[in-house]
């Protein structure tokens, strides 16, 4: 019984922890057309460690996307981001995870408080 309590609470925790991608941020953040794989742009309550890399907003955003560069410092305004990568291979895909917090909405103009994470999905041919 201690059991069966211990894992419909676990389960539970994870369902709580369900990202919600957003087509509208992958199309800002990442490229319009990968020769290679796919991405997910997703966001999520579950906080990057607070030992995560600290970097300046274009920085850790990177140039691939199609965001403006300037609304996105102008959001951020000197503050910097935190950011973690990782990656993990699992059921035939390698998944490329890089999680940024803040995060801004999709019109750039005020930052959230969760966790932005960008995965970077290959599967593996057959």
């Amino acid at each position: 019984m201690i059991y069966a309590l211990t894992v419909i609470l676990l389960a539970a925790a994870a369902v709580g922890e369900a990202a919600a991608c957003d087509p509208v941020l992958t199309a800002l953040f990442t490229p319009i057309r990968p020769h290679v794989g796919r991405y997910e742009v997703c966001a999520t309550a579950t906080p990057v460690p607070d030992d995560a890399e600290a970097l300046e907003a274009l920085d850790a955003f990177g140039s691939a996307g199609t965001y403006d560069r300037a609304r996105l410092a102008r959001v951020y305004g000197g503050t910097r981001v935190r950011v973690q990568r990782s990656w993990r291979q699992q059921d035939g895909e390698f998944v490329s995870i890089t999680r940024l917090s803040p995060y801004p909405d999709a019109a750039l103009t005020r930052l959230n408080s969760g966790t932005l994470e960008i995965r970077f999905i290959v599967s593996r041919g057959l």
